[in-house]
């Protein structure tokens, strides 16, 4: 499917909400597959990134007929900036650095490395901000595993799924920890992303469908009609 284009005159946005954009990203995704006739049998798990990339992805299991799970993954915020994104981290370990977005490991081997005290020095502001963020995205999922199938992605297509893609770290993040667990291939998915991101986006998955490729950027939200804040109850409900 093609990358649709946008203007700064454009007032409408391309989505009504989630709902829709899950639907029109799930048909991109079907026409993907079904493009290689040697997918026909292959084993798909759809990984969300909650909570927002829950609503996206559930149309597109639905669609494809496979299990739907989450991935967890926080931005780490720079301590005297907490709107500034520095990093992030998945609920298990994967840290992924800004300066560093190819760089992650498990936790606490990469904090106190040299490349983390000469990045991101002082070192402790930042591993503190590592751990509010590590603490923040255990707890989700710890809220959400009851309702999670928790399904092995081992040998199958492994589809990221988020409601946007902004900067691109915590989908990074995600990407590294679906990896660990050697699925076949690791797609990513989301109805709207910056152009700019696309290149960095192939260099971490082995595809990428993306609706809308919007310049200028600014925020995932402004492409929606209607963003509201997923609940915890509205999320479960999508993995149960």
């Amino acid at each position: 499917m093609p990358f649709l284009p946008f203007r700064e005159t454009d007032s409408i946005p391309y989505f009504a909400d989630r709902h829709e954009a899950g639907e029109k990203l799930a048909q991109a995704v079907l026409q993907r597959a079904s493009q290689h006739p040697e997918l026909e049998t292959a084993r798909f798990v759809v990984y969300a990134l909650p909570k927002g990339g829950l609503p996206i992805a559930a149309p597109i299991a639905a669609l494809l007929g496979c299990p739907l799970d989450v991935i967890v993954a926080k931005k780490i915020t720079r301590p005297d900036n907490v709107e500034l994104a520095i990093g992030a981290v998945t609920a298990d370990g994967y840290v992924v650095w800004d300066a560093h977005r190819r760089s992650t490991s498990i936790l606490p081997s990469y904090i106190g490395s040299d490349a983390s005290k000469a990045t991101l020095a002082p070192a402790n502001q930042y591993h503190a901000a590592l751990q509010e963020a590590l603490c923040h995205a255990q707890a989700q999922l710890a809220e959400l595993s009851p309702d999670s199938p928790r399904f092995s992605p081992q040998g199958a297509i492994a589809l990221l799924v988020d409601d946007g893609i902004a900067t691109g770290m915590t989908i990074a993040a995600a990407v590294q920890a679906v990896r660990s667990q050697q699925p076949d291939q690791i797609w990513l998915c989301a109805p709207v992303a910056p152009l700019e991101l696309l290149p960095l986006l192939r260099s971490y998955g082995d595809r990428v469908i993306v609706l809308a490729t919007p310049h200028p950027f600014y925020s995932v939200s402004r492409f929606y009609k209607a963003f509201p804040q997923v609940t915890m109850t509205e999320a479960a409900t999508y993995l149960q």
